[in-house]
């Protein structure tokens, strides 16, 4: 021994990208309140809300040199969260506990898609998380679960406000529901945008697409965010299958 004191190093956690997690963590909390109410726009604006802070937690990371592998844990338990269970719920309040008014079966059937949602969002976390390293950034394989949770909660939203109800709307939930959690579990590549600079230059024209998609968002909000989280979930197996189409043409030349 030198004599001299050991110095113990406290272990401690950044404050401003766990401030965003936890801020995601709450507005998915508060996701699950609010459809518990029976306020499902309240309900998909929250998920909306976490998927800015989703966002936004990353980033900030980087560009503040502050990730970290408490961090990184965190923010998937959040995910779980706010993309797993809180979609789960909305849709659950929104109309599949109504299911068993038609039938026991039906009820069964409304019960285990919902779950079916949970566990694929756990299955597509989890794989993220250990193929973070590996995969090519640009692209995510199976579909995100924060634009999952987007289809899920902007159908609820749209469906409510226009008082769209009855057998047929609820078999049309559940469906859209247990495709969203296939394609999470799915090995289909989507964008990721994760190649977009905010310093990247852009034509102009490109820039104008902006102030127009958010022109069409504010005229008819629910139908216009359904409709791009949608067709951005479909666009993994369009592109697969134009992809294999175009294999099948080629090698038939």
């Amino acid at each position: 021994m030198d004599g001299r004191p050991s110095i113990t190093r406290r272990r401690g956690i950044y404050l401003l990208p766990n401030l965003l997690t936890t801020c995601g963590l709450f507005a998915g909390f508060y996701s699950i309140v609010a459809s518990i109410d029976g306020n499902f726009e309240r309900a998909a604006l929250a998920i909306f809300a976490a998927m800015l802070f989703d966002g936004l937690d990353g980033r900030v990371a980087r560009l503040t040199s502050t990730s970290s592998e408490f961090g990184k844990e965190f923010d998937s338990l959040s995910d779980m969260v706010s993309f797993g269970l809180a979609p789960a719920i909305v849709i659950y309040q929104w109309g599949v506990q109504r299911l068993a008014e038609y039938g026991a079966l039906w009820g069964r059937l409304g019960w285990l898609t919902a779950f079916l949602y949970v566990a694929a969002a756990a299955f597509r976390l989890a794989r993220f998380n250990t193929n973070v390293g590996v995969q090519d950034r640009r692209f995510f394989q199976g579909l995100a679960s924060p634009a999952a949770a987007a289809v899920v909660a902007s159908m609820a939203w749209l469906t409510s406000h226009y008082g769209i109800d009855g057998l047929k709307a609820l078999v049309a939930g559940v469906t859209v529901t247990a495709i969203a959690a296939l394609l999470m579990m799915s090995r289909f590549a989507y964008w990721s945008f994760k190649d977009i600079s905010p310093g990247r230059r852009v034509r102009f024209a490109n820039l104008l697409l902006i102030p127009l998609v958010l022109m069409i968002i504010a005229v008819e909000p629910q139908l216009t965010i359904f409709v791009l989280f949608l067709a951005y979930a479909a666009s993994g197996p369009a592109v697969w299958l134009w992809r294999r189409r175009r294999r099948q043409d080629a090698a038939s030349s």
